[in-house]
């Protein structure tokens, strides 16, 4: 994989921004650069293009208003933050071990804060077809409906993806493969599972 280049933390924002509009189909303008982060001037706004551009990042025709595109390099790229278990529930957040890019995926108007992507370890979802290996695309979300699957924080700080059912009332987490038991335990839902990625 191809190293990032280094970005200072303002560049980021603009980068980032440039991403958002991108994504919602309607590059942004100099001026509305300018005006969602604060730069008063519109050259401070062209110094920053021009050292994304000089990054290989984004590339930019003069004579348009809305001519800021993003390069190959600056695709929207969703982060794989640690490993999810779809076996027994384990630990999930480490350091970023990769990112997956989303360019591939149908994600409609989410944006980059949106999603986070995990990497499937066990067996416990292999009736959904989740299988260990998988990438587990997640939308960041405090809550699901029933037999959602769901990346779910248990009070040991662990996570696990399970589908949320419900019984009596009552929500509990369970997998899909007959030798794990139901967790019945107190949890929270860190997020939906929108994808899964396989890779042969």
């Amino acid at each position: 994989m191809e190293e990032k280049p280094f970005l200072t933390p303002k560049q980021e924002k603009v980068l980032n921004f440039i991403r958002k509009r991108v994504g919602e189909r309607l590059p942004p303008t100099i001026r509305e650069i300018g005006e969602e982060l604060g730069f008063k001037s519109t050259g401070t706004v062209r110094d920053y293009l021009k050292a994304l551009m000089q990054k290989g990042l984004v590339r930019r025709m003069n004579n348009k208003s809305r001519a800021i595109e993003l390069t190959d390099k600056a695709s929207f790229q969703i982060p794989i933050i640690g490993s999810i278990n779809a076996g027994k529930p384990g630990l999930a957040y480490e350091e970023i071990q990769g990112y997956v890019n989303a360019d591939d995926l149908f994600l409609g108007r989410l944006g980059f804060d949106d999603v986070f992507a995990l990497k499937v370890k066990g067996d416990s979802m292999i009736n959904a077809g989740i299988l260990d290996g998988d990438i587990a695309i997640i939308k960041k979300r405090p809550d699901a409906q029933n037999n959602d699957v769901v990346a779910a924080l248990l009070e040991n700080n662990e996570v696990t993806l399970k589908r949320l059912c419900q019984k009596s009332g009552r929500y509990h987490l369970e997998a899909a493969n007959p030798n794990y038991a139901p967790i019945f335990e107190e949890f929270k839902v860190i997020g939906k599972l929108i994808t899964v990625i396989r890779k042969y």
